[in-house]
């Protein structure tokens, strides 16, 4: 049985990279590559980043049933294929989605004891200083994206925790212990209950 660690956070919140400090930190996690049909920025890969697809092939693959949760941002496709999951469980470890409030929702639904947490930024001025220190983004998508955290953040009460990343350092150590507390959870839970339910597989 293998955990799901879903996080979500307005963009420029500094997410993926709390995701990547607490890939090196905690053991046997694996991050789900999520298909999108997004053009690559800067130095992102095929397969590492990302899966880029064409809409003709994402639209496909989603009438197909082959996505675990998908959303449409800012006009472009997001998806977990549903072999990731598969792929981790194969491999025996736990999952880490990178994935916005919809595909949140989405995921919560099919797989309710998914962990969720939500990344806030200290404050808007403190999110719109870090978009335009990105250099990415025209003026119009940087309103657009303030915009757009204003009602993604107005979710962040459906999500199992919720994390202000003011400082990298500590908040990767923060993110860490919410994962190996799940899983202590988990854990202790498997102990104490598979001997009950051999009891009345014996009976």
């Amino acid at each position: 049985m293998i955990t799901l660690f879903v996080i979500s956070a307005p963009s420029g919140s500094g997410k993926s990279t709390l995701v990547h400090e607490v890939m090196k930190r905690v053991p046997r996690l694996r991050f789900s590559v999520s298909y999108t049909t997004r053009a690559p920025r800067g130095q992102e890969q095929n397969g590492t980043d990302y899966f880029f697809i064409g809409r003709e092939d994402f639209e496909a693959r989603a009438e197909a049933g082959e996505f675990l949760e998908w959303a449409e941002v800012f006009g472009n496709y997001y998806g977990t294929h549903c072999s990731e999951l598969d792929r981790a469980a194969d491999e025996g470890v736990d999952l880490v989605l990178d994935i916005d409030v919809q595909g949140a929702r989405q995921l919560k639904q099919k797989i309710p004891a998914a962990v969720s947490i939500f990344i806030l930024p200290p404050s808007r001025g403190e999110l719109e200083q870090r978009l335009r220190a990105r250099s990415q983004d025209s003026e119009q998508v940087i309103e657009r994206r303030l915009q757009e955290a204003a009602e993604e953040i107005r979710n962040y009460s459906n999500y199992d925790y919720v994390l202000v990343n003011r400082e990298v350092g500590a908040s990767a150590e923060r993110l860490a212990a919410i994962v190996e507390a799940a899983r202590s959870r988990r854990d202790r839970m498997e102990r104490e209950i598979r001997p009950i339910l051999e009891t009345f597989n014996n009976a």
